[in-house]
């Protein structure tokens, strides 16, 4: 699944995020990349889950479609 995530600007963003979503899932795979604003992960949990997660350590999340993601 991937991420829109506009409000991040920085390493310590990147950071942040990384913990928040480790922090639910340990073996979670994550992909971000700054220029893009996007987050890519593979993990047991689910979008919504982890959309939950990065809201609530202010970073607003949108879900992208498949077809956005190519």
């Amino acid at each position: 699944m991937k991420f829109n995530v506009p409000d991040m600007s920085c390493g310590h963003c990147t950071a942040s995020i990384k913990t928040a979503i480790t922090a639910l899932d340990k073996d979670a795979m994550i992909d971000i990349d700054l220029d893009t604003k996007t987050v890519g992960v593979e993990s047991r949990k689910t979008a919504a889950e982890i959309k939950d997660a990065l809201d609530r350590i202010g970073f607003p999340a949108t879900a992208l479609a498949v077809s956005d993601q190519i």
